[in-house]
């Protein structure tokens, strides 16, 4: 699977870090995207497993779960 991911849509609530079941979502800390928030980036993209969780939970919609 592949996550995509439009970092400058996140607001760093946390929400598909806390729902990922691989927990391999993390809020990177050293990057600040245009809205001057730090953006959820992926640890290992070939440890994801497609079940959408973290796209269903995010109230900004910055999510694109694909092959």
């Amino acid at each position: 699977m592949r996550l995509k991911i439009e970092y400058d849509k996140c607001k760093s609530c946390g929400l598909c870090v806390e729902i990922c079941p691989k927990k391999i979502l993390y809020i990177n800390r050293s990057r600040i995207n245009k809205k001057g928030y730090n953006p959820v980036e992926v640890k290992d993209q070939n440890s994801c497993i497609g079940c959408g969780s973290c796209y269903k939970i995010c109230p900004d919609i910055v999510f694109e779960v694909g092959e």
